[in-house]
């Protein structure tokens, strides 16, 4: 994989990039890097310019962008982009295939996706779970969903981005991952934001507290991937074992990190919805269960 993407490839396809903020610049370089043909087009043309200079050919027009590769990748801002973009351009886009890195909602991905096909385009969807800089090196993985044989066919294209991981046919699938894993990332940094503003208030500099803070960030996955504390297993199959770090344990913890935050006069919005967890799980009865227990009231109504 390392030389795939690093090294040039003798008669490598052509792949078109539109959206060029500094992800898509980063897959275009990542792209040339790995020997591949490399057409761009961007609202604004002058964001180019570095990319042109490293062998990029900028299009004049989408549809001159869609007709210049049977490979068209979009890093845009939302899905509703593509359509404000390609919708001049429909009419190249018959025998091409899409693949739509941006950010949206599962469903919108979905109907992207028929919307494509009526334009007899295939389509994929992707999630980049790395920042622009980190775009092309080992550390690089994107998820991918959509027709299987359309993501075999592409492969190899799509390799110099990073790892590519298939999750199945469901074009919005891909995008749902996406999600939840920026929904762990941005609840994170919001939590350490939070805790930073404690110690602050302290007297500590926010240079003295992230690297504390940043040992127990790191170290989560490790716990919870740890003996009795694994909680997927136990997850699938419905049960909630009370052995250890309990709902109520767990639970009087956020009601004092509530308690403080408010004494300290910090924004509650996150440690009190934190808090409705375990209260929602204690009225329901289950005080004595593990803390993955929480997903009930996160699952809501059925």
């Amino acid at each position: 994989m390392n030389e795939q993407r690093n090294s040039p490839t003798r008669q490598s396809s052509a792949v078109t990039v539109i959206g060029l903020g500094p992800m898509g610049q980063a897959m275009t370089r990542a792209l040339l890097t790995a020997g591949h043909p490399v057409t761009v087009w961007n609202r604004t043309a002058g964001r180019a310019d570095g990319v042109v200079s490293d062998g990029a050919t900028l299009a004049s027009t989408p549809g001159e962008a869609v007709e210049a590769s049977d490979l068209v990748i979009l890093s845009l801002t939302d899905y509703q982009a593509m359509y404000d973009i390609l919708g001049s351009a429909t009419a190249s886009l018959a025998g091409r295939t899409l693949v739509n890195l941006s950010s949206d909602t599962p469903e919108r991905t979905r109907e992207a996706a028929t919307w494509a096909a009526g334009h007899g385009a295939a389509f994929l969807t992707g999630g980049v779970m790395v920042p622009a800089p980190m775009v092309g090196t080992e550390a690089a993985y994107v998820y991918y969903s959509g027709r299987d044989q359309v993501m075999e066919t592409h492969r190899a294209a799509l390799a110099p981005l990073g790892t590519p991981k298939y999750l199945g046919d469901d074009p919005g699938l891909a995008q749902l991952m996406y999600q939840a894993q920026l929904a762990v990332f941005l609840t994170t940094l919001s939590a350490l934001m939070h805790a930073t503003a404690m110690l602050g208030t302290a007297g500590l500099k926010a240079s003295e507290a992230l690297p504390e803070l940043l040992f127990t960030a790191d170290s989560t996955g490790d716990i919870l991937r740890a003996g009795e504390e694994s909680p997927g297993a136990a997850l699938d199959a419905g049960e909630h074992p009370g052995t250890l770090s309990t709902v109520t344990m767990m639970g009087a913890t956020s009601d004092h990190i509530v308690e403080t935050s408010a004494s300290l006069g910090l924004d509650l919005a996150l440690p009190r919805a934190v808090q409705a967890h375990y209260r929602h799980a204690v009225e329901n009865g289950h005080g004595s269960d593990h803390w993955t227990r929480i997903i009930d009231s996160i699952r809501g109504p059925r």
